[in-house]
């Protein structure tokens, strides 16, 4: 007989889940558990639905609850690593064409995409560029005078060269999300919410099911897109990771009149992130200034102090017209770091357990390939929509790690 579920009922961007109360007419045997409701386990759960599996997505919160919510959404295919721009790239497929690649809304805006960089690392952005462009992707390099053209509120004497990708922007996480789970859904995906995993369940070297808060979940494959959360429910695998936590600061500050729309930015000149919201709205974050090491249940509560006068001063330098700009709201945000800073991608473990993890904070453009190739390499033996061996999690125990033909430095620092 299925066990009772009582979840409460939530709703989150455009998806919304009913109290499910007294027996629920549910399979004691799934073909997959993926473990983590984000963008990455929706769209792991939405892909292998789509090859004819029936999943069960567990999610202990709520749908996007943890890192994929307080992302910033930037849909971008500037890497310094050609598998993770290929992974950018083949996503922005699905972005640029929701509607009809997934259903549902996505919320993606195209504003153009500046990639800034410091005189010192003018060789690496040309070579990144070019290394975009044998891909596919439609970027091209850009002299400081170019962006001045371009964007004429930026101040753009400290830098020499900008890679600008004018199909790029932002999309809604949480709506974005909540599309993956819907599709993912009417292919035959159940979803829990208010499901935490307690254990997990081995036998004969492989794994056999789950243990939750709610009863007892069994598969052959599960797999664990638990976020920052992913250290603690791979070690009920037996598993270790060189799993940290990445806490950022996240401000929205109201545009004056005077200056106009701009693309999405990162800046390496200025160590930040911004890029246009609705309302007149920039969000703006800070590369540098990182909380790591945070439980990842440890409440957010409220930004690091020095946080807005730091990220005050840096928006004004690239655009001076900022100093007449004010304060709308500030957040934080947590997930899950690696320590190159690139994600975990593959089996680890018992025969069956999957990570897809790691993402350190740039995981959400890369959310619809990843569900593609983890469905390819679950049922496949190998992902070949893009070759994703390099994120293998058990690189860092055969101590390697993936390192860039033309690097820019980490992207996060403390």
């Amino acid at each position: 007989m299925s066990p009772e579920f009582h979840i409460a009922g939530k709703t989150t961007g455009q998806l919304t889940t009913t109290a499910l109360k007294g027996e629920v007419d549910m399979p004691e045997t799934w073909d997959a558990i993926i473990i983590g409701a984000g963008v990455a386990g929706a769209s792991i759960a939405y892909h292998l639905s789509l090859r004819g599996l029936k999943p069960l997505l567990i999610e202990a919160e709520h749908v996007a609850a943890g890192a994929t919510g307080r992302s910033s959404g930037l849909v971008r295919m500037h890497y310094d690593v050609e598998e993770e721009a290929r992974l950018a790239w083949a996503s922005f497929a699905y972005f640029s064409r929701w509607a009809e690649r997934v259903g549902g809304q996505c919320g993606f805006t195209r504003t153009g995409f500046l990639q800034i960089v410091p005189p010192e690392h003018n060789e690496s952005l040309r070579a990144n560029v070019a290394m975009h462009q044998r891909i596919g992707i439609p970027t091209k390099v850009l002299t400081a005078e170019e962006v001045r053209d371009l964007v004429p509120s930026f101040s753009t004497e400290d830098f020499e060269l900008a890679a600008y990708e004018p199909e790029s922007g932002y999309a809604d996480p949480a709506a974005t999300t909540a599309s993956l789970v819907e599709a993912a859904r009417g292919l035959g995906t159940r979803l829990i919410q208010g499901c935490k995993v307690v254990g997990i369940r081995i036998h004969g070297g492989r794994v056999i099911g789950v243990n939750s808060n709610l009863g007892e979940h069994d598969a052959p494959v599960v797999v664990n897109s638990a976020g920052p959360w992913a250290g603690e429910v791979a070690r009920l695998a037996g598993v270790s990771l060189p799993l940290d936590t990445w806490t950022h600061d996240v401000m929205l500050v109201r545009r004056p009149p005077l200056v106009a729309s701009h693309p999405a930015v990162i800046d390496d000149v200025l160590t930040m992130y911004f890029r246009v919201e609705t309302g007149g709205l920039t969000l703006l974050a800070l590369e540098d200034c990182n909380r790591f090491g945070d439980p990842p249940g440890r409440p957010l509560e409220g930004v690091s102090q020095g946080f807005v006068e730091r990220a005050i001063e840096r928006i004004c330098r690239r655009i001076p017209g900022m100093e007449a700009a004010t304060v709308h709201s500030t957040y934080s945000g947590r997930d899950g770091l690696s320590p190159d800073q690139h994600p975990m991608l593959g089996p680890s473990g018992p025969q069956g357990f999957y990570l897809a993890c790691g993402f350190s904070g740039t995981g959400f453009k890369l959310g619809p390939a990843v569900g593609t190739c983890m469905a390819e390499l679950i049922l496949d033996g190998r992902a070949s929509t893009v070759d994703i061996s390099i994120f293998s999690p058990d690189r860092f125990a055969q101590g390697r790690t993936i390192q860039s033909d033309h690097p820019y430095g980490p992207i996060w620092t403390r």
